[in-house]
C-alpha cells in the first residue's frame, strides 16, 4: 500500500479575519495599544509574532503573566503551576516521559515545550482545534481528563487567591488599564497574561543563530557543519518537518497568508501490523475519524532539543541518538508487547519517513548540528525565570 501523504489542514485569512474556534487571534500586531511600542527581540530576518487583536503585547502584561505562570494558586490544591511541567532549565519542558498532574495522575504524553509557542498554528501534539494560547491555558486548568492544575469547580476560589495577594491588586491594573478597577481581577484577564508571557519567550541566541543571523562563522563547529549539510540534504529529509526559521513546519507569523497545520505519522507504531496505534492516544485520528489520521501528530520545534529528552509524543524514545535510528531504520520495530509491530510497515507512514544510512561520524555530526540549537541563555535568563523564588 502507498504511503499515506502528510495529513495538512489550510485554511485563508485576511487581515480581519479570525482563525479557530476562539475567533480572536488575528494577523494584527497587536491591535494597538500597548502592543504598538512592545519591542520584540529577534534578529533580522525573523517575522514578528501574530499577537491577538484583543490581547496587544505590554511589558506590564508580559510581567504578570511571568507571576501567573509559575503560581501555584492556580491549580486546585495549590501544589502546580504551569511552570510545574514547563521548567525554564528544560527549554520548559519537565524531562518525564508522561506528564504528571498536580493530583498525580500519570498523563498520556510527555510535555511539549512553550519556547517559540507564538509562532505554532497548532498548540497541542495533535488537536488542530486549539489554535489561540488563551484558550488553551483554559485546558490545564479546567480539564480533567487528564487532570493538570484541577481547578474544575474552583474557578471563583482561584480568583479570590489571586485577590488577596496585594502584588497582583497592583500588576492586574497595570496590565489592563481598559479593564474596570474592580473587576480587573478576572478569569479572561488571567489567561491573556498568561498566553502574553508564554508569546514573549522566544528562542533566537544560539550557536547557530550566531552564525545564521549574526554573521559569526566560528559559532558552530566543523561537524556541526557537516551535520548542518545533512540535515538539510534529501537524504536524511529532516527538513521537510522541522524547517523555516523554528525548525517546525506548523508555523503562523505576522504576515501570513495561509494557516497551515502539518501533522505526521513517523512510524513509531504498528500495532499487529495494521497500521494502529496504541488505544491510549492514536493522535489526529482522535479528531476526525480518518482512518489516515491514525498516528498523526504535530512536529515540534527542535530549537533546543538536546534539552528536551525524552523525545516523541509519549517519551518513548530516551535519547537523539535513538531517534536518529528510528529515522534511518524508516520507523521504529517493537518485537514484544501489546504494542508490537514493524513501524516501518506502517501503511499511514509518511513518505518521508523512507530510511537511510548513517555512519557513525555522520550521527555525530547530526547530534552536533542538533546540539547547535540549544540557546544557553533561556535557560538562566531572568525575564523567564520563577519570580516567587527566594534569591
Amino acid at each position: 500500500m502507498r504511503a499515506a501523504p502528510l495529513a495538512t489542514l489550510v485554511l485563508f485569512f485576511g487581515a480581519s479575519s479570525a482563525i479557530g474556534c476562539g475567533g480572536d487571534e488575528t494577523t494584527g500586531a497587536g491591535g494597538g495599544g500597548a502592543g504598538d511600542t512592545y519591542v520584540w527581540e529577534l534578529p533580522p530576518g525573523v517575522p514578528k509574532p501574530l499577537v491577538p487583536a484583543d490581547n496587544p503585547m505590554s511589558a506590564d502584561k508580559v510581567e504578570l503573566g511571568r507571576r501567573l505562570f509559575y503560581d501555584t494558586r492556580l491549580s486546585g490544591n495549590g501544589t502546580y503551576s504551569c511552570g510545574s511541567c514547563h521548567q525554564q532549565e528544560k527549554a520548559f519542558t519537565d524531562g518525564v516521559a508522561h506528564a504528571v498532574g498536580s493530583t498525580g495522575e500519570i498523563h498520556r504524553r510527555s510535555s511539549m515545550s512553550v519556547v517559540n509557542v507564538a509562532y505554532l498554528s497548532a498548540l497541542t501534539w495533535a488537536n488542530p482545534a486549539v489554535v489561540e494560547l488563551g484558550a488553551q491555558a483554559l485546558v490545564p486548568m479546567f480539564g480533567t481528563t487528564p487532570v493538570e492544575l484541577g481547578l474544575e469547580g474552583l474557578e471563583e476560589e482561584m480568583l479570590d487567591r489571586l485577590r488577596a495577594e496585594p502584588l497582583y491588586v497592583d500588576l492586574f491594573p497595570k496590565a489592563f488599564p481598559e479593564e474596570p478597577p474592580a473587576e480587573v481581577i478576572n478569569l479572561s484577564t488571567v489567561t491573556r497574561a498568561i498566553a502574553s508571557f508564554e508569546r514573549a519567550i522566544l528562542s533566537f541566541r544560539s550557536p547557530y543563530d550566531r552564525r545564521a543571523y549574526g554573521g559569526d562563522l566560528t559559532a558552530v563547529s566543523e561537524a556541526g557543519l557537516r551535520g548542518r549539510d545533512l540535515f538539510f540534504s534529501e537524504t536524511l529529509e529532516c527538513f521537510h518537518c522541522h524547517g523555516g526559521f523554528n525548525f517546525s513546519d506548523s508555523t503562523i507569523h505576522e504576515g501570513t497568508t495561509f494557516l497551515e497545520q502539518t501533522f505526521h505519522n513517523t512510524g513509531l507504531y504498528n500495532v499487529g501490523g495494521t497500521g494502529a496505534y496504541p488505544e491510549s492516544d492514536q493522535g489526529l485520528f482522535e479528531h476526525t475519524a480518518a482512518a489516515p489520521d491514525m498516528g498523526r501528530f504535530r512536529a515540534p520545534t527542535l530549537r533546543n532539543v538536546e534539552l528536551t529528552a525524552p523525545y516523541m509524543h509519549d517519551g518513548s524514545i530516551a535519547t537523539l541518538e535513538e531517534v536518529l535510528d528510528h529515522y534511518a531504520a524508516g520507523g521504529r520495530t517493537l518485537t514484544e508487547g501489546p504494542d508490537a509491530g514493524v513501524g516501518s510497515a506502517n501503511p499511514y507512514k509518511s513518505e518521508l519517513i523512507a530510511g537511510f544510512a548513517l555512519s557513525a561520524e555522520d550521527k555525530a555530526d547530526v547530534i552536533a548540528f542538533l546540539r547547535s540549537l540549544t540557546d544557553t541563555e533561556l535557560v538562566s535568563d531572568p525575564r523567564f525565570s520563577d519570580p516567587w523564588k527566594s534569591p
